[in-house]
């Protein structure tokens, strides 16, 4: 199984902090919103259930792991999990992240697989609006109409499959993990194919087959991933920049919002202000045994 930044040593078996699912045999309503904090290190072992779910992280990033496959998003995607999908939930660093659990009746118009939608700014409101609210058993008829139009949303929105695809490609696998080991690493794909005794054309048709972009795509969003956390830490766009691989900041500034549509600082900006905002807006009603805040907002069911 292929995961990010493995030189940070973490990975779902040796996670420090263990959540078990809030719902695990039945959903108390057709559509729940549930917004949490949590700690860096921590992991939802593998598990699955009867209903539709979408994940989406307002800070950090929520990785998924499948039987075969996993999945990662940058702030502007969520990831859907089909109902009946078993997979497991980790974070490397601390934040704050949602979900929306879907009644399987209510999935039919959703994607059948497991994928990473297109997160629009419409959306991205929607999903701020219910995250501030306070914690509600049952939800208003505002938030009621929110929580329909979320779904609706869902429905339309692309589905891109994973931000940062992998390969079991016997060349191109242990590229991609060299790579992952070590996001600054400056060797070109022609290297790379000197040492796995192939062509560097052979290397970029199978990118092209495999992960369905270039090589140099691929990097490129390898880093920017590579770069979320330590900009969340505070650490400087140059330093970033530099270990990464590029030759100024202003470089890597331009391929960073070439691929979020943002500049690093903005970025960093905009999410600092986001998490002081939900986080203040938290309570710790179901998760204060845990350590972690959490609040729901539940669509009723039809009576």
């Amino acid at each position: 199984m292929v995961t990010l930044m493995k030189k940070s040593g973490f990975s779902p078996s040796n996670a420090t902090h263990l959540r078990r699912p809030p719902f695990e045999t039945v959903l108390p309503a057709p559509i729940v919103f549930r917004a949490v904090s949590v700690q860096a290190d921590t992991v939802y072992p593998r598990h699955l259930h009867n209903w539709g779910e979408f994940v989406y992280s307002f800070s950090g990033i929520m990785e998924i792991e499948l039987a075969h496959q996993h999945y990662l998003a940058p702030p502007q995607y969520g990831l859907w999990l089909p109902p009946r999908t078993e997979h497991i939930a980790f974070n490397r660093h601390a934040g704050i992240h949602c979900s929306l659990y879907v009644d399987a009746a209510l999935c039919q118009t959703l994607p059948g697989v497991t994928c990473a939608l297109t997160v629009s700014p419409f959306m991205r409101a929607l999903l701020d609006e219910l995250a501030r609210k306070q914690p509600a058993i049952v939800a208003t008829l505002q938030e009621q109409r929110l929580l329909r139009v979320l779904v609706d949303q869902l429905e339309q929105a692309d589905c891109a499959g994973t931000y940062l695809p992998t390969s079991d490609d016997p060349l191109l696998k242990p590229v991609l993990l060299a790579l992952q080991a070590n996001p600054g690493d400056a060797r070109t794909i022609a290297e790379f194919a000197a040492i796995s005794h192939t062509t560097e054309r052979t290397l970029m048709r199978r990118c092209q087959r495999d992960l369905g972009m270039s090589f140099v795509e691929w990097r490129q969003r390898l880093k920017v991933l590579a770069s979320l956390a330590r900009l969340d830490r505070g650490e400087t766009v140059e330093a970033i920049g530099l270990d990464l691989g590029y030759s100024s900041a202003s470089a890597f500034i331009s391929m960073f919002r070439r691929l979020m549509g943002t500049t690093p600082d903005e970025y960093r900006k905009g999410r600092r202000t986001q998490g002081a905002r939900l986080a203040a807006g938290q309570s710790t009603s179901d998760d204060a045994a845990q350590g972690d805040s959490a609040q729901q907002h539940i669509y009723p069911a039809h009576k």
